[in-house]
């Protein structure tokens, strides 16, 4: 049995009786992150390409999906490439291992459930499936692929969405494992925008999200894929890791380690990589108070992934926020001068404070710290010792209860200007799962359009 079959086994099979209970309400936290991230990212520009895009491509659509950032319609497909680009807007949606399978699920599964192309006490499920297989192929190879230039959350989220889709559809197993190798024939993606400080990630999500979408349509119009997709000479691990595929290990692995319960979530609008340095230099400037504008040199050491990842040590010039938010020295030296970061500080490109400290912090690569943990060492002068802070972080310092999630997207409405009754839907609609009511999640939205 191939892996691809194996996979669709395990989707079909999935229901919410026999999923444990900490991964459905891990998945209610997901869908609630998902959702308010989206709603405060209604002040980035990345929605309003994504949906002239749309237009252009697929029209405007009286019957269609709703672009949740201004409520006009358009196809499924169309959608969900522009409301990825509203839920990633932040760069703060949810994180899986480096994918960040939220920011295509959900807009995917939103359009599909609005125009009655599933039901929506069938949302978790599906859900959770696309993190599930998306999850096992990102902690099995993301390592080698990421150090290749190739970004993990189209990647593997292509296969997610193919997968969440097979099952909001109720596909049976054969359609569903040919929906899967279709996405493996279909996905990609690569790291250089990181790099050049530009905003293809942004629509790369969306666009894993179309992708998975077409092939899982294809699979119910009956296209014959190949069985051996993922394991195959020429298959999906051989072709973008470079190793035989242990399909044995992966699918051992399902349904036992849960990738659901691994998502972390952001505090700050910074990449992923960012959040611990961002918050032990809030841990400094609260040290050093005033003092911080006598930092003569600063030093982040980071784990070498964190270093060597595309953007991440970049000094500028900045021409947009997807350059500031992968720059460690951008975000440390933002998070000194000014304090927990915001969108407004993320585009303060030519700011001359900002600007003047990034010459003199240096990342250092240190294979000692964990791929979440920094140690910051800053030398203030007058011959006196450097301030350190060091915080060895791991995933489980991100991974928030719904609670927690919604004291966060609440900050986030308070930063941006979005109602509370807005997030009032959210949590009812998340709490509610799997009977909910779809209209809290459109009502929500009409406050920013």
């Amino acid at each position: 049995m191939g892996l691809a079959e194996r996979f669709a086994q395990f989707v079909t099979d999935l229901n919410l009786e026999r999923i444990p209970a900490p991964v459905v309400e891990k998945a209610r936290a997901c869908v609630l992150n998902g959702y308010g991230i989206a709603l405060g990212s209604h002040p980035t520009p990345f929605f309003s390409v994504a949906e002239r895009a749309v237009m252009a491509m697929d029209g405007e659509r009286a019957d269609g999906a709703t672009l949740l950032g201004s409520g006009r319609k358009s196809t499924v497909a169309g959608a969900a490439l522009a409301n990825a680009a509203l839920f990633h807007g932040r760069a703060q949606e949810d994180t899986c291992g480096v994918a960040h399978f939220g920011a295509i699920l959900l807009p995917l599964l939103t359009a599909l459930i609005e125009k009655g192309e599933g039901r929506i006490e069938d949302l978790l499920p599906a859900l959770i499936a696309g993190y599930e297989v998306g999850g096992a192929l990102e902690a099995a190879y993301s390592a080698r692929t990421t150090a290749a230039g190739l970004r993990a959350s189209p990647l593997y989220g292509t296969i997610a969405a193919a997968a969440a889709a097979s099952k909001l559809w109720g596909l049976p197993a054969q359609q569903t494992a040919a929906a899967l190798s279709n996405a493996a024939s279909f996905t990609g993606g690569i790291l250089q925008s990181f790099g050049d400080g530009t905003d293809e990630w942004r629509y790369q999500v969306g666009m894993a999200a179309r992708n998975g979408l077409a092939a899982a349509s294809l699979a119910v119009q009956g296209s014959v894929s190949a069985a051996q997709a993922f394991e195959g000479r020429a298959g999906f691990v051989r072709a973008f890791v470079g190793v035989d595929c242990d399909a044995d290990a992966i699918a051992a692995g399902l349904g036992k380690d849960w990738s659901v319960l691994k998502v972390t979530f952001k505090p700050f609008p910074v990449c992923a990589l960012n959040q611990t340095p961002v918050s032990a230099c809030l841990d400094l400037r609260e040290q050093l108070g005033e003092r911080v504008a006598d930092i003569e040199s600063l030093r982040i050491y980071l784990n070498p992934t964190v270093v060597g990842y595309a953007g991440m040590d970049k000094e500028g010039p900045f021409e947009s926020i997807s350059g500031t938010l992968m720059s460690i020295q951008f975000c440390v030296a933002t998070s000194l001068l000014k304090g927990t970061p915001t969108i407004e500080h993320m585009t303060a490109f030519d700011d001359p404070e900002v600007t003047a400290l990034i010459p003199r912090i240096r990342p250092t690569a240190d294979d000692t710290l964990g791929l979440l943990a920094c140690r910051i060492e800053a030398d203030i002068g007058n011959g006196k010792p450097p301030v350190v802070v060091q915080l060895d972080t791991d995933h489980t310092e991100y991974s928030y209860d719904r609670a927690r999630v919604s004291a966060l997207i609440r900050r986030i409405g308070e930063e941006t200007g979005v109602n509370a009754n807005a997030y009032d839907r959210l949590e009812k609609f998340a709490g509610a799962l799997p009977k909910a009511d779809f209209n809290d999640v459109l009502a929500a939205f009409k406050e920013i359009q």
